[in-house]
């Protein structure tokens, strides 16, 4: 107790120095005997609780201790509410939203709300906990990637009974991680912009830029710098009016969506295919499309919210 009277009695010394007597913080450093970035301290608590000078008779130390020092909210109690951290994310997906708009939206509604660093670092941390898949954030509407996933399905032949392997095609928006797949003959260039059309069909639109895994068919000469895209390939990017701009070669962020929507993919689709007996593509192709409902219907493990109900937000 003494040792607390003591500091509040220092405390005291210092608001009246430096509100009384204007002397610097220096000053008061070398009279009190204590450091610099402690008379700062104190100062800015009195400040924040609206403490001023001359101090009134009924502020005892007692008083003035719990106003300078007020108790901590109990662990588990909300300090200061922060919006959902899956509708920032949802909100930094549109256009021109960024951290800082929604940090002064938050803020009017918060007077008392986090400082924008704070605000930043608590949306980060809940970020990096996310697979990699959702990590990095994609305006709506900018991004498809697309590849072929490695795992085939096979089709029996109705005549000869030989079965041959059908190539599933993925495609994944960048902002909500809406899949489409679809099962093709082969890899060839033809195949290729098809599978192009009916995922612009599927998703209901074109996005500004298709991001291919430098695949043959797409892409004729990968290059770091400018990879050379097929004639046929860009003139249906022409058509549809969007842009393909090919993943960089040795660059794992820039296909880290695909890829990842690749394995989910044949996960939920040619693994829990493996034991039906296909006769023909469109039969694969039935099967595929329920499966990939299901897919887009599922809640994502790390949030609230499945890749409809991103699409839809």
């Amino acid at each position: 107790m003494a040792a607390e009277r003591i500091s509040m009695r220092t405390i005291r010394e210092v608001l009246r120095l430096k509100w009384e007597k204007g002397l610097s913080i220096k000053k008061i450093s070398q009279s009190c005997k204590i450091a610099r970035s402690t008379i700062t301290d104190y100062l800015s608590r009195a400040k924040r609780a609206g403490v001023t000078w001359p101090l009134s008779p009924e502020l005892d130390d007692s008083r003035l201790e719990a106003l300078l020092y007020p108790a901590r909210p109990a662990d588990g109690q909300d300090k200061r509410a922060m919006p959902a951290m899956e509708y920032i994310r949802g909100e930094l997906a549109r256009k021109s939203v960024t951290l800082r708009i929604l940090w002064l939206e938050y803020r009017q509604a918060n007077p008392d709300g986090y400082q924008y660093s704070q605000f930043c670092l608590l949306y980060r941390q809940w970020a990096a906990k996310l697979d990699v898949c959702l990590r990095r954030t994609h305006r709506a509407g900018e991004k498809l990637f697309v590849d072929f996933a490695g795992q085939t399905i096979p089709v029996m032949g109705p005549v000869s009974g030989k079965a041959h392997d059908a190539n599933l095609f993925i495609a994944v928006l960048g902002a909500s991680n809406y899949t489409f797949a679809w099962a093709l003959h082969s890899q060839d260039l033809w195949d290729w912009v098809d599978a192009h059309r009916r995922a612009f069909q599927f998703f209901g639109g074109v996005p500004e830029i298709v991001v291919p895994d430098n695949l043959r068919g797409g892409v004729t000469k990968p290059c770091y710098y400018e990879p050379d895209i097929n004639p046929t390939y860009l003139e249906m990017a022409r058509r549809y009016g969007t842009v393909v701009i090919p993943a960089r070669v040795r660059r794992p962020k820039d296909k880290a969506k695909v890829e990842s929507a690749v394995l989910v993919a044949e996960r939920w689709i040619p693994a829990a295919l493996r034991n039906h007996t296909f006769f023909s593509l469109a039969e694969v192709n039935t099967a595929v499309a329920e499966k990939l409902a299901e897919m887009n219907g599922r809640l994502f493990q790390k949030m609230n919210a499945t890749r409809r109900s991103r699409l839809a937000s």
